[in-house]
């Protein structure tokens, strides 16, 4: 037992996490979600029984925790990701495996925390000197050697070619870009490169790039596939350039900077608005719904299991209350993400999950469920839930493990352990305290060390971070 043996039950914590919610105004178990309908506590069916599911993986990039309106906010309408979470299980407590876009993916793609590959060191991939291995095993490798399809639409940002591409990595598909934004329209990437693609060959479309990735998601679901399908569905919306459908004179500007060697004009540091970014929000959630709709006309929808996040914490004009913090942060705006699971075959809806759960687990999960076995050699960090969502199994109290470059962070329980740039250790209960702002450490001297030292036990695993020149 730790020192800390006074700490809440779980039952207690998920009722005073409820409680928290209530009180800034998201919806908890038990009340009224945004859409007036009530959520009820987690509990598995777990008399059900099914095939192994079709798996759609989707992905927002750079989403805030409360940008959709069944986590509460007050000016995004997201009326299908909202019909989404009353078909299946809302997280409140769920993390990003990484504060930035290519890490999180490695930590997906391998189950693993990103720091224990060379590629996931990167914060994020920003050039052509690193990616994921094609050596290194992956969510879809794992999935295509137990009898799956595989298919990844839209963001990689694992790596670029010629060395690493999603089909080197398990993907018997890919469509879609390698870097981590492109321009809506033009898809010219960060360097000003074109960056669309189709397997390794280059791909011309310039039509809005969510309506293309929206198309190809519904051709992909719509084949007669003939055995269990995983498809990644990575949009880059909301992510920068803050360009909606029809802002063709942004586009162009955007585009005219760009061939003139601006190397910033793709952040779009002079462009947007909370209107313009909801208007974005609001693309991805139609975008999402009318995949949505191609499953359940191609009927398929009960035996797949659909899956929503985002990558990290939200940016800029994004709403995160009351979280703390944003993208590149490993304060709560920054890792904590918007995340919805629905299986109709095996999973109840209108349900709401407190427990803490991060991105490793999905992968861990999401193996057992298509009945693959992880590889000895690359041990997951993550845990499956499987036994959780299907059986109704106790998740036994754990760490969850975060690391970027002069920040840490580590969270057991209702405690969380942080110590960002100001090289400050810092103690935060977030039952009491989502906000990260009243500091425990002189409070709780024994505990903030029990934790500090169990984050340097699982650091001094990792790779070492490169030296920057």
């Amino acid at each position: 037992m730790s020192s800390y043996e006074s700490k809440l039950s779980r039952r207690a914590f998920g009722g005073v996490v409820g409680a928290t919610a209530a009180a800034v105004g998201l919806p908890a178990a038990g009340a009224e979600a945004a859409d007036g309908r009530r959520e009820q506590p987690f509990r598995a069916a777990s008399h059900r029984r099914s095939r192994r599911p079709n798996i759609l993986f989707v992905l927002g990039d750079d989403l805030g925790w409360a940008d959709l309106s069944v986590y509460g906010s007050p000016h995004i309408k997201t009326p299908n990701l909202d019909r989404l979470a009353r078909q299946g299980v809302r997280f409140t407590d769920a993390y990003a495996g990484s504060a930035t876009c290519s890490p999180t993916r490695f930590s997906l793609y391998t189950g693993r925390f990103p720091g224990r590959t060379e590629g996931g060191l990167a914060e994020p991939i920003a050039d052509r000197s690193t990616g994921l291995e094609p050596t290194h095993p992956t969510l879809a490798s794992l999935l295509r050697d137990a009898g799956y399809a595989t298919a990844l639409i839209g963001k990689w940002h694992c790596g670029y070619l010629p060395d690493h591409s999603p089909t080197k990595s398990g993907w018997d598909e890919f469509f879609g870009n390698f870097g981590g934004a492109l321009e809506y329209y033009s898809k010219l990437g960060l360097g000003g490169e074109y960056d669309l693609y189709e397997g390794d060959v280059a791909y011309k479309d310039l039509r809005y790039y969510t309506r293309i990735l929206t198309e190809r998601a519904g051709e992909y679901i719509r084949r007669d596939h003939g055995r269990p399908w995983l498809l990644n569905l990575n949009f880059t919306t909301p992510h920068w350039p803050w360009i909606a459908e029809g802002d063709e004179a942004e586009s162009a500007e955007v585009v005219r900077r760009i061939k003139a060697g601006d190397k910033g004009a793709l952040w779009h540091q002079d462009g947007g608005s909370v209107a313009k970014y909801t208007q974005l929000v609001q693309d991805l959630d139609r975008s999402v719904g009318e995949v949505l709709r191609v499953l359940k006309a191609s009927g398929q929808e009960r035996d797949t299991l659909v899956f929503f996040a985002s990558d990290n914490g939200g940016e800029r004009f994004s709403y995160n209350w009351p979280l703390s913090g944003g993208k590149g942060s490993l304060k709560e705006g920054g890792i904590r993400v918007p995340t919805l699971v629905r299986w109709p075959a095996r999973i109840n809806g209108g349900q709401v999950s407190h427990e803490p759960v991060f991105t490793p687990d999905w992968t861990a999960t999401l193996l057992e469920v298509g009945g693959a076995r992880p590889d000895a050699a690359h041990p997951l960090d993550g845990t499956s839930l499987a036994p959780y969502l299907l059986k109704g199994a106790e998740l036994t109290e754990r760490e969850l493990f975060w690391r970027v470059r002069g920040e840490r962070a580590l969270r057991r329980g209702e405690w969380k352990y942080y110590r960002g740039k100001g090289g400050a250790d810092q103690l935060f209960n977030l039952a009491d305290d989502q906000r990260e702002q009243a500091d425990r450490a002189a409070a709780r001297p024994e505990l903030l060390a029990e934790l500090r030292t169990a984050w340097e036990r699982t650091d001094r695993e990792l790779l070492p971070y490169p030296a920057r020149s």
